[in-house]
């Protein structure tokens, strides 16, 4: 019993395991509501193992890890200037993130604007398009030519091919003109097969996003392509890009159903088993 006691007037650091008696000049501590072994620390070990927790961050919250309370830590007391220039600090701190957002969100909205202007003379022509934008409303300008990228990109999310699809997986075989045009494409598949989503993954957001942007300048180049006869740079454009959709929408309605059948007349082979030595 007596050795008991003194064990338990003896102090040890459950950080380092020294004692008391290894170092009497040492300054300790005990933070929490641990009992026995726990309940003594060195001031600098503890220092440490904070420092360790906060990462850098001096008003991050630590906890004792036995008994989960939360350690009181207190700073000496800061001069006026200090006091001022930690305040500042704290605050910059706080404002970045939100300072941030909003450097973006108009960084972002600038670009669309400028998008928009771009894509303006390129459909109408430069000198008309010049002409429109000086005749027309400045609130109207700031409003309207960001949202010509936002509508392109909207558009090009709606995926038409795809209700087309269904529809020539429904009714083709009923139409014995497509299987003469392409054989095998109304055919019964032995079983339905699983297809991706269409924003699975990032490659498909970003193809819709660079196809949803470039479309106005696909659009003018099929237009002078195939609709050269026309005068008016707008109704050229649209004949383009009505063109480019069509036929666009076409080969991939056609890629996919093949694409479909393929998967649907897959089949797994037998292991092929290993021949004896």
């Amino acid at each position: 019993l007596p050795e008991q006691i003194i064990q338990m007037l003896v102090m040890s650091c459950w950080v380092c395991f020294a004692t008391d008696e290894d170092d009497r000049t040492a300054e300790w501590v005990r933070p929490c509501r641990c009992r026995g072994s726990t309940k003594w620390v060195h001031q600098t070990c503890l220092q440490r193992w904070v420092d360790e927790k906060q990462r850098g961050n001096s008003t991050a919250r630590v906890a004792c890890p036995q008994c989960n309370a939360e350690y009181l830590i207190v700073f000496p007391k800061l001069g006026p200037v200090v006091y001022v220039l930690d305040l500042a600090d704290r605050l910059i701190s706080k404002a970045g993130p939100f300072a941030a957002a909003g450097i973006m969100v108009g960084s972002i909205y600038w670009t669309a604007v400028t998008y928009g202007a771009v894509t303006v003379m390129q459909v109408v022509g430069h000198k008309e398009g010049l002409d429109v934008m000086e005749r027309a409303d400045p609130l109207f300008l700031l409003i309207g030519l960001p949202t010509i990228p936002v509508m392109l990109i909207l558009g090009k999310m709606i995926r038409w091919e795809d209700y087309v699809l269904r529809l020539w997986r429904k009714y083709s075989n009923k139409l014995q003109i497509l299987n003469s045009i392409f054989p095998g494409i109304g055919c019964p598949v032995p079983r339905i097969p699983a297809e991706a989503s269409p924003l699975a993954d990032h490659v498909s957001a970003t193809r819709i996003l660079c196809g949803a942007l470039v479309f106005p300048t696909i659009a003018t180049i099929v237009g002078k392509l195939m609709f050269s006869s026309v005068n008016s740079n707008l109704q050229r454009t649209i004949l383009g890009g009505i063109a480019f959709v069509a036929i666009k929408g076409a080969f991939k309605v056609y890629f996919k159903q093949q694409q479909y059948l393929r998967q649907a007349h897959r089949k797994i082979l037998n292991f092929p088993e290993q021949e004896e030595a």
